[in-house]
């Protein structure tokens, strides 16, 4: 049985950085995506990054390109979302996800998800 669990949700303040984690167990396929998503007030759930792990490519939304980045540690089987100069827009849910099918961020295509983390930022 595939588990999603996300870690490092928290509070920051409006330009500030925050790193959150997410561990993906039971993935019985050699490769698969693992992607970030995000519902935040008054939006519907969206898509964040998502990085494959058959070549380590990376999507990401427009809204957070340049600020966010997601990376692999293999070694550790964790996948991370480091968020930098986060804005209060950013604050939301965040989920990470997981799916067989190669990269992208389109929420019908993911199969399993985690509970979520809270990210809060306010001055």
């Amino acid at each position: 049985q595939v588990q999603v669990v996300e870690s490092g949700g928290g509070s920051v303040e409006p330009g500030g950085s925050l790193t959150l984690s997410c561990r993906v167990a039971g993935m019985t396929y050699p490769y698969y995506t693992i992607g970030w998503f995000r519902h935040t007030p008054g939006k519907d759930r969206e898509g964040v990054a998502s990085i494959y792990t058959n070549d380590e490519s990376t999507y990401y939304a427009d809204s957070v390109k340049g600020r966010f980045s997601i990376s692999r540690d293999v070694a550790k089987g964790l996948v991370y979302l480091q968020m930098n100069s986060v804005k209060s827009e950013d604050t939301g849910t965040y989920y990470c996800a997981t799916t067989i099918r190669a990269g992208g961020l389109r929420i019908s295509a993911y199969d399993f998800w985690g509970q979520g983390t809270q990210v809060s930022v306010s001055s």
